[in-house]
């Protein structure tokens, strides 16, 4: 879906579906340089993060192993309830293996923070966090990331994977939903 498919939903668009691209290759690289000679996996975040593993992993170079968590902090609204669930977790032993947790958003941290304790008591050989968008005026607790597309600001942003109930996750660009929309 493009953003031309949905006038009036957006008050502005923040990244083209070119420059999301764009930013990606450049992240897979420098992952791929990072991790060289490692074997890597991936583990993506649930829903959101579909779009970015899938886009990542293709644009990396080296051979890499996914696997999927679904965790939530948010409820069907716009700010995140507090309250950290684990939904699905994950089928592969990370014990000695170097993971790469992918994220589609960071804006509190709580939710990552979480995840990030909850994998390290499992002994991975490291584990690292890659997100394609991170919102610093939101954050409320500090998570060291080690790859970062967009620092975009703290307003509600939809497409590429974020979504509003459910909805724009497919959309290609990533903009600031109008308030129109969920209020």
């Amino acid at each position: 879906m493009d953003d031309r498919d949905i006038t009036g939903d957006l008050d502005r668009v923040l990244y083209s579906a070119d420059e999301v691209a764009a930013r990606l290759a450049e992240l897979a690289a420098q992952i791929d340089a990072d991790y060289a000679g490692k074997e890597l996996l991936l583990v993506g975040v649930l829903n959101g993060a579909v779009m970015v593993m899938a886009d990542l992993s293709r644009a990396m170079k080296s051979h890499v192993q996914m696997d999927w968590m679904a965790i939530s902090s948010y409820g069907s609204g716009t700010q995140s309830s507090g309250v950290v669930r684990i939904l699905k977790d994950l089928t592969t032993d990370i014990s000695g293996r170097h993971v790469l947790v992918v994220e589609d958003i960071i804006d509190t941290g709580l939710t990552l923070s979480y995840l990030i304790s909850n994998l390290l008591s499992r002994n991975p050989a490291s584990l690292g966090i890659m997100t394609m968008f991170r919102k610093p005026e939101a954050a409320r607790n500090a998570v060291e990331v080690g790859y970062v597309g967009f620092d975009i600001p703290n307003e509600f942003v939809v497409g590429y994977g974020l979504d509003y109930d459910g909805r724009y996750r497919n959309l290609t660009s990533v903009g600031t939903l109008s308030k129109h929309v969920y209020s």
